[in-house]
């Protein structure tokens, strides 16, 4: 493969969002991937100024159709390798059908868009062009959360019989939203957010660690979206249970009301032979717990193969560690792992070679498009005061 320096361009991320900033430290991070152009905001005026005043060189665009209509006119080889759409929900699809029209690769926030409609328009577009597409579901970068994958998806947990997938927040316990915080307003915003708040925004990614490890899919779901916050329009606490594709059942829980609680997203796999815990809190390490032994904690950076538990394990896992165990990896660094993967598929997608996009390493539009479904069933469910309700997988 090259070792040419990977071209980014960035949709959104100007005035102050937050998410924009972990992304681009994660693209940097490895120096083979370089933000280099961006349309940093809806306003023209403030794209082109934020751009001018941006903490290192890259060239601004007054809009995104801008950015990418001057990349339909450029040979394959001076084009984008790829975007990065930070905005709010509601402006997810339209720059993400756009580039991968034009077949340049797309690394899209979380959730892919505001409907199931967008979403399918989405798959099938990824599919008819054959483009990389990722969805920036950052917990699955945490070097734990592989190996729970690996230790979960190898049987050592035998039959997964019950998840509890959640993610706690405390930070829209008061009505944030009538201040000055960018952050709150948009979320609570149904033209903005969507059809959810809260499941929207940290549920799935409840459903989306669940599904990353477990390999099952939740098929029909019981559903309660509730507000706590009196006038706020969307759910700021979601309740889910569900039937998975197993026959196991789960619970994926979501709340931003619950004050003291920061970014606490925790999953507990059980299975027939021993359970998995792991959360987000604490993401050096994973728990399993066994029948009549003592339980057993692995750090990142102090796993080896064949210690009684674990069997043989995947050599990339192995080697993917880049600092030693007791130097924290973090939240960054876990955007960082997600943007090396997908790195790779978007290097062959440009040399014409075979690429995964499978996956398997990072969320990509088809998971995008199952928590679209999740939160579609699961709005349809509480409206219908919790009644079951399959989900269109």
């Amino acid at each position: 493969m090259s070792n040419k320096v990977l071209k980014i361009g960035m949709i959104g991320g100007g005035g102050g969002a937050f998410i924009a900033q972990p992304h681009q430290r994660a693209i940097h991070m490895d120096g083979t991937r370089r933000v280099v152009a961006a349309a940093l905001h809806p306003d023209p005026k403030i794209a082109m100024n934020e751009a001018a005043n941006w903490p290192y060189p890259l060239k601004g665009y007054g809009s995104y159709d801008q950015l990418l209509n001057e990349q339909a006119d450029l040979p394959k080889e001076e084009r984008l390798d790829y975007v990065l759409i930070v905005t709010p929900n509601f402006v997810h699809f339209d720059p993400a059908f756009k580039a991968v029209q034009l077949g340049i690769p797309v690394m899209c926030e979380k959730p892919l868009c505001m409907t199931l409609d967008e979403a399918d328009q989405l798959v099938a577009a990824a599919r008819e062009k054959k483009v990389p597409f990722g969805v920036a579901h950052t917990y699955l970068g945490h070097w734990t959360t592989l190996l729970s994958r690996h230790i979960i998806r190898s049987g050592l947990l035998g039959d997964v019989r019950w998840v509890d997938s959640s993610y706690i927040q405390g930070w829209l316990a008061t009505k944030l939203e009538d201040s000055d915080n960018m952050q709150a307003s948009w979320r609570t915003n149904p033209k903005a957010a969507g059809k959810s708040g809260c499941g929207g925004d940290i549920g799935t990614h409840a459903l989306m660690q669940l599904r990353f490890l477990t390999g099952l899919e939740i098929t029909s779901v019981s559903a309660r979206l509730e507000n706590f916050v009196p006038g706020r329009m969307l759910d700021d606490h979601f309740t889910v249970y569900g039937k998975l594709s197993n026959g196991g059942k789960a619970l994926v829980r979501a709340s931003q009301i619950c004050h003291g609680h920061k970014n606490d997203l925790a999953i507990e796999v059980v299975g027939t032979k021993g359970s998995l815990v792991w959360r987000q809190e604490e993401p050096e390490a994973l728990t399993i717990l066994l029948p009549g032994q003592p339980d057993r904690k692995y750090w990142r950076g102090c796993v080896a193969a064949n210690d009684g538990f674990l069997g043989d394990l995947p050599a990339w896992l192995m080697a993917e560690p880049k600092i030693p165990s007791g130097h924290g990896e973090a939240f960054h660094d876990a955007y960082a792992r997600l943007h090396r993967f997908f790195e790779a598929d978007v290097r062959a997608y440009w040399e014409g070679k075979p690429f995964k996009n499978d996956g398997s390493t990072y969320a990509n539009v088809s998971d995008g498009r199952a928590g679209m479904a999740f939160i579609d069933a699961s709005v349809t469910s509480s409206d219908q005061d919790g009644a079951w309700v399959n989900v269109s997988l």
